[in-house]
């Protein structure tokens, strides 16, 4: 059983976002393609990471039915990023099941010629948090 405390500044830290910025709007939720498939909505993911009630989220289908548009994310008045926390709660639990990472070592021999560099320092960006 995960520590729900830890695990929310870990979402914090992994989406590097402020979720007591949230004024409750609901403007993120309501430009959400994935909005009638969700149980939790993007605005309802930034008020779960709050009270941290982390369990919650991280067994929620919403959790996966996130197309990571970042519609909510452009969507924000206040910058809260809804989109980069739903982002941060995946790789919560993908970090929980022991997912491997990449060392940079490891990078050169799976390239392929025809990626653009721009998708391989987007990727080690993001999974090197």
């Amino acid at each position: 059983m995960r520590d729900n405390h830890s695990a929310a500044e870990k979402i914090k830290e992994i989406s590097g976002t402020n979720p007591l910025k949230c004024m409750k709007c609901g403007k993120c939720s309501a430009t959400c393609p994935s909005f009638d498939e969700m149980d939790i909505r993007p605005h309802q993911f930034v008020s779960y990471v709050i009270s941290e009630n982390i369990e919650a989220l991280v067994n929620s289908a919403s959790l996966w039915k996130c197309l990571s548009c970042f519609a909510c994310v452009e969507r924000c008045p206040r910058d809260v990023k809804p989109g980069k926390i739903i982002d941060g709660a995946r790789q919560l639990v993908v970090r929980e099941k022991g997912g491997d990472y990449l060392s940079p070592n490891e990078i050169p021999e799976l390239l392929d010629p025809e990626l653009p560099q721009q998708l391989l320092v987007s990727a080690f960006r993001r999974y090197r948090r």
